[in-house]
C-alpha cells in the first residue's frame, strides 16, 4: 500500500520529483503538494483502497505523511468504511 501511494504521489502529483520522496517526508508542512492535490490523493486512496473518506477526517494529520495515510487507511479498512 504504502509503495502504491508513493508511486501515485511521485507520478501524479509531483510530476517525477523529487524522485528521493519517502514515506517520511512531510508532504504538507514542505509545501510539496498543494491543496487541491490533496483532494486527488483522497479520490484515490478512496478508490484504489475501497474506503471512505468523510471531511471531518481529512485533517492534517492523516495526509501529512505517506506513513500516516498508509495508516489512516488500513484503519478506515478494518473499520470497515
Amino acid at each position: 500500500m504504502q509503495e502504491r501511494i508513493l508511486t501515485y504521489i511521485k507520478t501524479e502529483l509531483l510530476a517525477g520529483e523529487p524522485a528521493d520522496l519517502t514515506a517520511q517526508d512531510d508532504l504538507l508542512g514542505s509545501g510539496l503538494i498543494s491543496s487541491m492535490a490533496v483532494f486527488r490523493l483522497i479520490a484515490f486512496l478512496e478508490e484504489t483502497f475501497q474506503v471512505r473518506i468523510p471531511p471531518e477526517e481529512m485533517t492534517i494529520d492523516h495526509f501529512m505523511t505517506v506513513d500516516a495515510m498508509t495508516a489512516f487507511v488500513r484503519d478506515r479498512q478494518a473499520a470497515g468504511v
